[in-house]
Order: structure tokens, then sequence, then C-alpha cells
């Protein structure tokens, strides 16, 4: 019960920072569902079946990010090789994908994309990175839950006339392989029983 009442504590720290429910589910790491549940002091019905993930142990050290890219590197090196693609561009995704899509960009030799999630729009790429316009993508992020943010970057990038090819995340919480189509890949599965 201490991790809920931490959590419940951090939750209401984020929402009086301003932050969106949306916003809150992200930096804790849980789905939107269980963020609003915490805002209600855990009044209502838990939500089912929902993991929070915790990253401090890997996000508080540089090296332990490269360390966990390089592996997303072999997945990301393994899918092209299985399915014979050509990735030009690594999409970030805003905020906990951007630095395993650096370091990935990094050791891969490719270009930078940065994807800026809405939730209740479309999204954006940040004018300050590499377009995705007619490029081959993989889409990079830390945890898949519900797979909207994937959707949502998938749907933005086809409007920018690229072309994703792969998902890769660390963490995957659904049990489909693939979102709107495109193959999902991710280090480590967890399941709700």
């Amino acid at each position: 019960m201490k991790e809920i009442e931490a959590l419940i504590k951090k939750a209401f720290k984020y929402k009086e920072s301003g932050l969106t429910d949306h916003e809150i589910a992200e930096e804790l790491n849980v789905s939107k569902e269980t963020a609003v549940w915490l805002l209600n002091k855990a009044n209502e019905k838990k939500p089912e079946g929902d993991v929070k993930i915790g990253w401090r142990s890997i996000g508080v050290y540089p090296s332990r990010i490269s360390h966990i890219s390089d592996a997303l590197c072999d997945i990301l090196l393994e899918e092209e090789e299985k399915k014979n693609l050509e990735i030009e561009t690594v999409v970030g995704i805003a905020i906990n994908g951007l630095p395993f899509a650096t370091y990935i960009a990094d050791k891969l030799g490719l270009e930078l994309a940065v994807f800026r999630p809405h939730y209740e729009k479309s999204g954006a790429f940040s004018s300050n990175y590499a377009d995705v316009e007619g490029k081959n993508v993989v889409l990079i992020d830390d945890v898949v839950g519900t797979g909207e943010t994937f959707r949502s970057a998938i749907k933005t990038t086809k409007a920018e006339k690229g072309k994703p090819v792969l998902c890769l995340a660390i963490l995957n919480k659904r049990t489909q392989n693939e979102v709107l189509g495109v193959p999902l890949r991710a280090l480590i599965r967890a399941r709700v029983i």
C-alpha cells in the first residue's frame, strides 16, 4: 500500500505542476485509467490489468541507457535482415523514447527524428530534427501499453509521407505483435495473468 500512496503523491504533484492526465500516466508509466484512479485517491475500483513500470535505475545513468540501446539495436538489425528492410531514420517518441532513439541512431549511423505525441490531436514531428518524408523509419518508445502512442506516431508518419516499418520498445504490455499493421518488437513482454 505504501507504493500506491507514493504514486498518489507523485500523481498529485504532477497535476499541480500542470500536467494532463495523459502526461501523468506517461510520467508514471501507467495507463491513463490508472492515473485517473490515483488522482481520485484510489477511492474507485482499481482498473484491471495495469502494470506500473519504474525506469529510474536505468534512466539515472546514461551508460545504462546506452546498454539497453545496444540490445534494441540488435533487435532492429535482426528485423532489418529478416524482413530485408533498409531503415533510414530513427524516430524517438517524446519523452521516454528519445534517449534510446538517440543512442540507436548514433550507433547505427542513422538520422534522428523526434515525434511529440498529443493525446487529443495527432501529434507532430519536431522541425529541429530529421524529417520522415520518403524514408523508412523505426519508431522507438519505452513502453507499449494500449498502443495509442505508436498508433498516433504511425498515422502522423504516414501523413508526412514516411513509411513506418518497425515499432520498437523496451517493454510490451500488449498481446499483439503489431500496431496498425506495423511489426512491434520489444526487449521484454509483460502480461497480467
